[in-house]
């Protein structure tokens, strides 16, 4: 039997639907004016110490998707409680409605504060992705001052349906594009010593970018001790020797994110928006040479897929 190439199955070349809807959206340029104006308030949420907290910098990863289980839930159960023919159903279907509707500014503003930071593809996925769940918010609102329970039926059936279209364009924002996720996750640290290059050539206190066996990294040589971490911002993959040193922390250069650069510390997010730790490496001098390993077991990086 001959099988299809490149996995797809035989005699489909076209992609599927909801492939072409975020193609179509990575691509609207369109957006970017629209996206522009939005930031302009939205970029307000940079201001530190707002920015740290809103990040999720202390949960160790965005905030943005705990807090959304809460109007989802809220509204799905008050969908269904209003095909519930009891007493008790419409009030607690209002009840709900109410909750789900308040619990939105939150969870809101941890998203427009990821958002923030996002260029291109995922800025205009995030937009529409945003403005979807503007129209869910408007129609559960609906629901919550409709008087008859028709009403209120139809507009929660609505409000599911359209938070059903946020919640797929908010996934292809994490699973397909990235947003949110450490971007050194699945990056293969070398399990042996790797020249990382001379060590006559680093200058006391001055980051400087290394090439390792094809992976980069970060070296600095400061107060008589050598340290050495992956060459990537765990936020939006920033180069970490272009940034500054700020009080034994690496300043990344895009966000301003700080890592601790200390030993001890593990790499650990001093300031976000970042929320998980720069990757540190084992390092050694070795006749004139600089060399670095892994000091990581993580499944992701021990086998790369």
């Amino acid at each position: 039997m001959r099988l299809p190439l490149n996995g797809s199955r035989a005699g489909s070349s076209v992609p599927a639907l909801p492939d072409r809807v975020t193609d179509a959206l990575e691509r609207a340029t369109w957006l970017d004016e629209p996206a522009d104006g939005v930031r302009r308030v939205t970029g307000a949420l940079r201001a530190a110490p707002v920015a740290d907290v809103l990040s999720g910098r202390v949960a160790g990863h965005p905030l943005h998707p705990v807090l959304v289980t809460v109007p989802i839930g809220t509204l799905v159960g008050a969908a269904a409680l209003s095909f519930v023919r009891a007493p008790w159903a419409a009030p607690a279907a209002r009840w709900l409605t109410g909750l789900g509707v308040l619990s939105v500014a939150p969870t809101a503003i941890t998203g427009w504060s990821d958002w923030n930071d996002t260029e291109g593809a995922e800025r205009r996925v995030g937009l529409v992705h945003a403005g979807v769940n503007v129209l869910a918010v408007g129609a559960a609102t609906a629901a919550w001052a409709a008087r008859s329970d028709t009403g209120r039926r139809t507009w929660l059936t609505a409000t599911v349906g359209v938070l059903g279209v946020g919640g797929w364009l908010g996934g292809h924002l994490a699973y397909a594009l990235g947003v949110g996720v450490d971007t050194t996750a699945f990056t293969a640290l070398p399990d042996d010593w790797t020249d990382a290059g001379p060590l006559a050539t680093l200058t006391d206190g001055e980051p400087q970018g290394r090439d390792a066996g094809g992976l980069p990294v970060m070296l600095l040589r400061h107060a008589g001790r050598l340290t050495a971490v992956l060459d990537r911002c765990t936020h939006r993959g920033a180069p970490l020797h272009e940034g500054r040193l700020v009080d034994g922390c690496i300043e990344c250069p895009w966000h301003a994110s700080l890592f601790a650069l200390d030993p001890a510390a593990g790499g650990r997010v001093e300031r976000g928006p970042a929320t998980r730790p720069a990757p540190v490496l084992q390092v050694r001098e070795h006749q004139g040479r600089v060399q670095v390993r892994a000091d990581d077991v993580r499944a992701l990086r021990e086998n790369p897929v």
